[in-house]
């Protein structure tokens, strides 16, 4: 496996709910677009923080998933980029900084 570069990471928090805090897009080896990434809160984690990959509801309620890593290492990886970038912006919303009022970390 190439070596995995997670560009572009944008995070929108939302109000959080049942743990719900933020969704997560990001370009992967500047090939890739992964959008919907739920960040839910974990207390059990030791960043305290979980990614949820987005899901298809079919017309019989199954839940299908769309995308997720299937190695360990490589939803680690995801986790701990997405969860840095997370985690700046909650420190600059809480220091006052918006820029644009968006939160972007650039390329």
């Amino acid at each position: 496996m190439n070596k995995l570069e997670v560009s572009e990471i944008q995070i929108i928090p939302v109000k959080p709910k049942d743990g719900l805090v933020a969704f997560a897009s990001c370009i992967v080896n500047q090939a890739i677009y992964l959008g919907n990434i739920a960040i839910y809160t974990c207390p059990s984690s030791e960043v305290s923080y979980r990614l949820v990959y987005p899901t298809k509801k079919l017309c019989n309620d199954l839940q299908v998933s769309i995308v997720y890593p299937i190695k360990r290492s490589v939803g680690q990886f995801f986790q701990t980029e997405i969860v840095r970038e997370y985690l700046k912006i909650i420190e600059n919303v809480a220091k006052g900084v918006v820029e644009n009022g968006r939160y972007q970390k650039n390329p």
